[in-house]
């Protein structure tokens, strides 16, 4: 099992290498040209800038079992598709359940953006540390419920060795 995380601008890259640590799963960074990442425990991989480049690339390299740290719901889309497990930077979990929902409220709106006369969208509101408490204890989850369905039980990936 690995972990990919859709670095360009992710705010929970700390957060998934601290547990992934704990766990020892390998952890791979994907980002652009025009982001700079350094990572003392992940793999970086540096894709081109061009449009979703790094969204195809991730996909590319995941497996069935893997867990993938995103917060495009296109990505998470085609990572349900190959057997992996997707998770946003709020915590939420993709699933075969609410990922067809999501695309279509993610549509809707777009939509209504373009129709709308307005120039100025606000962004999302400020990151908070019950946010990143919210997301560690959903992707520690993820982590434990992946492992043991991947049949990864063994001493190697036991929380309670550490």
């Amino acid at each position: 099992m690995q972990i990919y995380i859709d670095a360009d601008a992710c705010p929970v890259v700390g957060i998934v290498e601290k547990i992934a640590e704990r766990y020892r799963i390998p952890v791979t960074l994907l980002c652009d040209t025009n982001h700079v990442l350094r990572s003392n425990y992940s793999e970086v991989i540096i894709v081109g800038a061009g449009a979703d480049a790094v969204d195809y690339k991730l996909i590319g390299i995941c497996h069935r079992g893997d867990i993938v740290v995103s917060q495009d719901y296109g990505v998470a889309a085609m990572a349900l598709g190959k057997g992996v497990y997707a998770i946003h930077q709020s915590g939420r979990w993709y699933t075969n359940e609410n990922i067809d929902q999501m695309l279509m409220e993610r549509h809707l709106n777009g939509k209504a953006r373009r129709g709308s006369h307005k120039n100025h969208i606000k962004g999302p509101k400020k990151r908070t540390k019950e946010d990143d408490e919210c997301f560690a204890q959903s992707f520690e989850k993820m982590v434990q419920m992946a492992i043991n369905k991947n049949g990864a039980k063994d001493d190697k990936h036991s929380k309670a060795n550490y």
